[in-house]
């Protein structure tokens, strides 16, 4: 069994129904949003991010569930999915999870209307059934990820991201959403205020680490569904790169600042970049940044009594750190 299938045992009844009620979420009068809704819907990743809501409702409950967890995890994937049609407008993308984007098949006017659509039915699903705690959290989401976008562009510019800065922006841009899934799963089943801000602490940690793997893939020689040094390519001031820009002699950084700026399309400079980052050990300090977080995440989960909802969560973290894509 897959690592996914098996983290999602506990809930694998409730993520059945969420299908459903999030098919359902998204309905229109407009045929043609409902045309492209349901290529969106049939193209559907892995679903992480209900499987947050679902799993800790039901740790921090012990078993227990509501209607507002379905809401929750509806409200968290249409915002996500919103994100996602607006970022390949963005980032001009044709492709996305191996399907053709919004954009590539339907033209960027479009796509941007969708992205539109899908955030006002996730916040009108909220307000329409007065889930204003819920509604909160993932409006916080919703403006951190503006900004980490804006500010990972302007620091791009320069190439002047310092440690502090890049994991402010990694913790707006993709810890934020997974934050807001685990306050949002505590918040739909009457959690208090404390287990709320904790458990959005503990999806931040997750997020992090995620990104971070994300980073070291970059770097590496397994075949992940995206080629070697692209973001070295599209100029992103990643960890191992930051790390080694900090700790090698100014002739060195001057080359490789100059590689990523004027060079960043020459595979074979691309090359050498990887292996001096390496060489650097950068890819050290980084997985053990990753480690750090992955350790933060799970001290949370230490204040729990043991469950099969937390030993998906567990399961989850394992496989945030481990993945092969």
């Amino acid at each position: 069994m897959k690592p996914v299938e098996q983290i999602k045992l506990p809930i694998a009844k409730e993520m059945e129904l969420f299908e459903t009620k999030f098919k359902d979420s998204m309905l229109s009068k407009v045929p043609l949003l409902n045309r492209i809704t349901y290529y969106i819907v049939r193209r559907k990743g892995k679903q992480m991010r209900p499987m947050f809501v679902f799993l800790v409702a039901k740790m921090v409950s012990n078993g227990g569930f509501d209607e507002r967890t379905y809401r929750g995890a509806s409200v968290v994937e249409l915002i996500h999915t919103a994100t996602l049609v607006h970022d390949d407008v963005v980032d001009d993308s044709n492709r996305r999870r191996g399907f053709f984007s919004i954009n590539a098949l339907w033209k960027n006017k479009i796509a941007v209307l969708v992205g539109d659509f899908l955030l006002s039915k996730g916040l009108l699903l909220s307000i329409d059934n007065e889930d204003f705690d819920l509604l909160k959290l993932i409006s916080i989401a919703v403006r951190e990820m503006s900004e980490g976008e804006l500010l990972q562009i302007e620091k791009a510019r320069k190439l002047d991201i310092t440690e502090e800065v890049y994991f402010e922006i990694i913790r707006q841009k993709t810890a934020t959403l997974i934050a807001a899934c685990c306050g949002i799963g505590a918040a739909s089943v009457g959690a208090n205020n404390e287990t709320v801000q904790q458990m959005r602490k503990f999806g931040e940690y997750i997020g992090i680490a995620f990104q971070i793997k994300d980073d070291l893939f970059d770097y590496t020689e397994e075949k992940i569904g995206k080629p070697t040094g692209i973001d070295i390519k599209e100029q992103k001031m990643t960890l191992p790169l930051i790390y080694t820009l900090n700790n090698c002699s100014k002739e060195e950084k001057s080359w490789l600042i100059n590689s990523v700026k004027k060079h960043n399309t020459n595979k074979k400079r691309v090359k050498e970049v990887i292996a001096f980052v390496k060489q650097k050990g950068g890819l050290e300090y980084t997985t053990t940044k990753m480690h750090d977080y992955k350790n933060k995440a799970l001290a949370i989960l230490d204040n729990y009594q043991d469950s099969e909802y937390k030993k998906s969560l567990l399961q989850m973290i394992d496989y945030v750190v481990e993945r092969k894509i």
